[in-house]
C-alpha cells in the first residue's frame, strides 16, 4: 500500500456528532535527540499564537503522510534526522484561520529522531525553538492529548 490509510477517514461522516466545527487533517513531527539524561523533545512556538507546539503542517497530494511531517520539522525547525513511517499517535487542538475562522484540526504525529539541525531553514525568523526534557515538554504545551504524547515517548525510552 502506497499512502497509509488516513486514521480519521473513516470516521468523516460521524464527526459532526463529536466536532461541532469544520474538521481538517494535519500531519506533525515530535522530535527528539538523544542526550545525556535520555532525550530531549523539540518545541517551537506557533506563528500566530506564540504558544509551545511541535511542527506540523497540511498533509500534501504528492507526499506519504510521513514525508509531510518530516517537510514540516525541516520547514519549521530546520531539523533533519529518521522519521518513523508509524504512526505515533494523534491530537487535537482548534487551528484559528483568516478571519476569526477556526476548524478542530486531528493531527497524525510521526516520531523524528533529529540527527542534523540547520541554523539556516525557511521560517527561522517566524519563530523560537527550545529542547526540553519530556516532563518539561509536556508541562510547556497546552494541548493535553500532545502533553500525552510527549510523556508517553519519554515512558517508552526510558522502557
Amino acid at each position: 500500500m502506497d499512502q497509509p490509510e488516513r486514521y480519521f477517514s473513516k470516521w468523516t461522516p460521524y464527526t459532526h456528532r463529536v466536532f461541532p466545527d469544520d474538521l481538517a487533517e494535519q500531519v506533525g513531527a515530535l522530535c527528539y535527540r538523544k542526550a545525556l539524561r535520555g532525550i530531549e523533545i523539540l518545541l517551537i512556538t506557533t506563528r500566530q499564537t506564540k504558544r509551545w507546539a511541535i511542527p506540523k503542517g497540511w498533509p500534501c497530494a504528492d507526499l506519504k503522510l510521513y514525508e509531510a511531517a518530516e517537510r514540516e520539522a525541516w520547514e519549521e525547525a530546520g531539523v533533519r534526522g529518521k522519521i518513523r513511517k508509524k504512526v505515533f499517535g494523534h491530537f487535537t487542538y482548534t487551528k484559528y484561520l483568516k478571519d476569526n475562522e477556526h476548524v478542530t484540526s486531528i493531527v497524525s504525529v510521526y516520531l523524528l529522531e533529529v540527527r542534523r539541525e540547520r541554523l539556516q531553514f525557511p521560517e527561522r525568523h517566524q519563530r523560537e525553538l527550545i529542547w526540553r526534557h519530556p516532563r518539561e515538554a509536556a508541562i510547556l504545551v497546552k494541548e493535553p492529548e500532545l502533553k500525552s504524547l510527549i510523556l508517553k515517548l519519554g515512558r517508552k525510552w526510558k522502557a
